[in-house]
């Protein structure tokens, strides 16, 4: 068997959702998916195809790593081309599970697991009270997820409204005149009591028997951080995310040092590589890399088999559609460490639609793995190009 064609397609989703369709001789088509690429992906790629025709789809990791290595001085180790080899590198699995006819995870090893627990990404906002709160986490209870994540940086870099605590109600004349410099990472009395009180607001809302993960996408500063995870303490916290930016890991080993909240990383990690000085310098109580991006299920696989030496839980970034998150989720029964994986499409109105067969992958807060080859689920194109990316061409 060889590859024929190596074509791209792009949808909106959280920002571009960049589709790989690897075709070959025999008929076997696989479909890939990565995120947070953009256009320079989408040209990555078309430059990348004619590496690609007439060679065997089985050779996965060989196939990446020549490519990887041959552009190494054109971003070989993060970045647009890693985005872009990732969608390469889930279309070839998914070519060589259809072509075997066994689901990608027997590929990998097998399964440790039937199912994947999932969290759902809870579209909280600061300024709600604790009735709105408590509405937006029950209707997601609702569904049946047993975690939900919050974003506790929406909204606390500029004014605005606190309530549920008379003590924290924002003075309306800080809302006229209060503007936060953007740059500026350090919280202020204000922005840390939000962020505080947020976490006690849908702590409250979700009970005891809900895990409660809280998201800062990188946005505090070492003394800021430090502080709110002194004052979260309580609180019992699946995770705080990347409360700093992601490029000192001496400075992310000192904010866990001083917290009892587990500290969850590596969203904008890219490849195994980047995850070592993480793991040898004890800077992460949970591992999190987005296999969507930073290199594909062979490498996130990898990074779970580091994480596990040091009995760090593995819990995946995921902002893609039913292909990606399934994927994804084939990684996460094969390895022991597995915790938990992201949902972050409770908003958006096409997640069964887009793909073929028009059933939520998503049960209960859980995800069932089946014996389907590759992937296990297809996309819809007819769906999928009603939500195409402005500027893209489709599968051209």
């Amino acid at each position: 068997m060889k590859i024929t064609s190596v074509k791209t397609a792009a949808t909106i989703g959280h920002g571009m959702h960049l589709w790989v369709k690897v075709t070959t001789d025999a008929g076997i088509v696989g479909i890939g998916e990565c995120v947070h690429g953009g256009h320079q992906a989408i040209a990555i790629i078309r430059n990348l195809e004619t590496k690609l025709i007439g060679r065997d789809p089985f050779a996965i990791d060989a196939l990446i790593e020549e490519l990887r290595r041959e552009h190494v001085f054109d971003g070989g180790s993060a970045g647009a081309l890693i985005t872009a080899l990732t969608g390469i590198e889930i279309a070839l699995w998914d070519v060589k599970g259809k072509a075997l006819g066994v689901p990608v995870y027997e590929l990998l090893g097998g399964k440790f697991r039937d199912r994947i627990w999932v969290y759902c990404d809870c579209q909280v906002d600061p300024g709600m009270d604790f009735d709105e709160i408590e509405r937006v986490v029950h209707a997601v209870l609702a569904k049946g997820f047993t975690a939900i994540k919050i974003d506790l940086d929406i909204g606390a870099y500029s004014a605005g409204r606190i309530s549920g605590n008379a003590s924290a109600i924002t003075d309306r004349r800080f809302e006229q005149t209060f503007v936060k410099d953007k740059f500026n990472y350090t919280a202020m009395q204000r922005e840390h009591e939000r962020m505080v009180q947020l976490v006690d607001m849908v702590t409250r809302a979700a009970g005891k028997d809900v895990a409660v993960a809280a998201d800062l996408h990188t946005r505090l500063d070492v003394p800021s951080a430090i502080r709110l995870v002194r004052d979260l303490a309580p609180y019992h916290l699946l995770w705080l995310e990347e409360p700093l930016p992601p490029e000192n890991i001496d400075a992310l080993r000192e904010v866990k040092a001083h917290s009892t909240v587990p500290i969850c990383v590596g969203e904008n990690l890219y490849l195994r590589f980047a995850f070592r000085e993480l793991f040898e310098k004890r800077a992460a109580d949970i591992v999190m890399p987005d296999l969507l991006k930073c290199g594909g299920l062979s490498d996130g696989r990898k990074i779970a088999n580091l994480a596990e030496l040091y009995y760090v839980p593995f819990a995946p970034h995921n902002v893609s559609s039913p292909i990606g998150t399934m994927a994804t989720a084939h990684v996460c029964a094969s390895i022991p460490n597995f915790l938990i994986l992201e949902w972050h499409w409770n908003e958006r109105p096409y997640w069964t639609t887009i793909i073929k067969q028009k059933q939520d992958i998503i049960k209960n807060g859980y995800i069932e793995l089946t014996d389907r080859p590759g992937i296990g689920v297809d996309l819809d194109e007819e769906v999928a190009r009603q939500h195409q990316y402005p500027g893209t061409t489709w599968f051209d």
